[in-house]
């Protein structure tokens, strides 16, 4: 009887074949599909046909380039979430620290602060099941907080001069999802606005910003792009469109199987005169760079900061049966000169493309601009003042700004991981929030009096200590001036907002620093521009 199966098994593959090649499939589709059926009927122990596929999937596409990906139903869905601009859920950001979820803030009109959730609370327990003190992960505890609009879900809450846990029964929404962190005056005519993503109501969210900042009188614009990754092309067109005149080039697609496709500002543009500098780095990616490298190469404002991630790649998402997602490569993007904004990569290669950012800091490149070598064949030309700018991967700022690594330790980086920063923050508005809410009566006051106390810094290295973080004093001093900022950036954060978390965070960030010099020095905003 077991000699009967192999050839019946071979039969059957055959069989299937000849029913594919009557239906027009290549040999290739056809060897494909021979190798999944034998897999699934001769490998010596059981399979999934869904997981063979998948890897399947995954593995062509690893060989193609390092931005072609695959994600399964799950994962598509949580990808899709930040970009599309909403979710349904409780309306509140979170930390958890030591085990425990830690409320950072309450978004506000959401439906935990319709029913009284405040900053500063802790979420013990999500519909009677204990979620702190249990080693959950985020992932974890947003699936429990999430779910379908007007659903109801109740939440235990331990706050601070409560005795027994507080119960909240909060019915889910729709919440919104901010790509934009910051807008405020940096000067009384220089404002400032900081990208995280460009996500379906960035452009929105930005023209919003912009109109508020005018008001309050903004000539000038400080962009903050540091750290964003980018998101949908589209939105990344919509908001250079603010800065441009019409019928400029902002951006060009083009692929093997994919024609020139091009991408020119509107009319419509509310901030088509004013000085503009653009901060970046290299973690700066994708419709950052198609941002950044538009208004360089037009020569509409000035790129301060360090070289940008690199990635030119254009990816269209292909929707699969099971709501699994294939996000396929299909063309690269140029910048207005042409440069391609992809840096090199070899087929299949992921490591060490991986591995680029920690190579540009080994080469000395975060730390000077005279480690950065381009070949002349990737010499370009701006458009209207002939400036030299490079292509080859990622886009070079005008004015350079090393990464700082005076005050960075290891100790200092040590207290961030654990989440004993966060924990001292968090600690001292627990016991003191009435006190500082009464003390300083407006951000103004917090800002130009509150200062971080000797005690609070003790408090902090018990804290670490408990994490077994071993305490070091050399690397403490260094250290404390930006613990002591991060600190108050903290409490800022969770007394007010964002805006005013990035006021006092901004004060020591050195291409913030830059970039305000050069836009209040107009004969240096026109050199760096290449006018006289």
């Amino acid at each position: 009887m077991k000699r009967l199966v192999l050839p019946l098994l071979i039969a059957s593959i055959f069989a299937v074949s000849v029913t594919a090649q009557q239906r027009g499939n290549s040999m290739d589709a056809r060897k494909l599909q021979m190798a999944l059926y034998a897999i699934n009927n001769l490998y010596v122990d059981s399979t999934s046909e869904t997981k063979l596929v998948e890897d399947a999937i995954v593995g062509m596409l690893e060989k193609l380039d390092p931005h072609s990906t695959y994600t399964d139903p799950e994962e598509t869905k949580e990808m899709n979430e930040p970009l599309q601009g909403n979710f349904d859920g409780i309306g509140i950001q979170f930390n958890m620290l030591t085990d425990t979820l830690y409320v950072i803030q309450v978004i506000p009109g959401g439906p935990s602060e319709k029913v009284g959730l405040m900053a500063g609370d802790r979420i013990i327990m999500v519909n009677d099941s204990l979620i702190s003190g249990v080693n959950m992960k985020n992932t974890d505890v947003m699936k429990k907080l999430r779910g379908p609009k007007n659903t109801e879900v109740k939440v235990s809450v331990k706050r601070n001069n409560e005795p027994e846990l507080v119960d909240f029964v909060i019915t889910r929404g729709k919440i919104p999802v901010y790509s934009l962190d910051a807008a405020y005056m940096a000067d009384d005519s220089t404002g400032y606005i900081k990208l995280n993503r460009f996500a379906a109501s960035s452009a929105d969210e930005f023209r919003e910003a912009l109109a508020k900042l005018q008001k309050l009188g903004m000539k000038n614009l400080i962009l903050d792009l540091q750290g964003n990754g980018g998101g949908y092309l589209n939105v990344a067109i919509d908001i250079v469109d603010e800065f441009l005149p019409k019928d400029n080039l902002i951006v060009y697609t083009e692929g093997n199987a994919q024609p020139r496709d091009e991408a020119k500002s509107t009319a419509k543009g509310n901030f088509k005169n004013g000085r503009l500098v653009v901060l970046v780095d290299e973690t700066s990616a994708s419709a950052s760079e198609i941002l950044s490298g538009a208004v360089q190469d037009l020569d509409r404002g000035v790129i301060v900061g360090r070289r940008t991630f690199g990635k030119g790649l254009v990816q269209k998402p292909i929707p699969l049966p099971d709501g699994s997602m294939m996000r396929l490569t299909i063309a690269r993007y140029y910048t207005p000169t042409g440069r391609s904004i992809q840096k090199p990569y070899e087929n299949g290669d992921q490591e060490s493309y991986n591995h680029d950012l920690i190579d540009r800091y080994n080469r000395g490149e975060l730390m000077s601009a005279d480690s950065i070598h381009f070949p002349d064949s990737m010499k370009y030309t701006t458009l209207n003042n002939e400036r030299i700018v490079y292509g080859g991967g990622g886009i070079m700022p005008d004015v350079f700004i090393p990464v700082d690594t005076t005050r960075y330790t290891n100790y200092h980086r040590n207290i961030v991981a654990s989440g004993s920063l966060n924990r001292e923050a968090m600690n001292y508005l627990d016991q003191n929030r009435a006190a500082i809410t009464k003390q300083y009566k407006t951000f103004e006051q917090f800002y130009d009096n509150f200062e971080v106390t000797d005690a609070m810094l003790q408090d902090l290295v018990k804290l670490a200590n408990e994490n077994k973080i071993e305490f070091n004093q050399e690397q403490f001093d260094i250290s404390k001036p930006l613990i002591k900022l991060q600190i108050k950036a903290l409490l800022a954060r969770d007394l007010y907002d964002m805006n005013q978390y990035y006021q006092i965070i901004n004060a020591e960030n050195n291409s913030y620093q830059e970039a305000l010099k050069i836009i209040n020095d107009e004969q240096r905003y026109l050199k760096e521009l290449g006018q006289k």
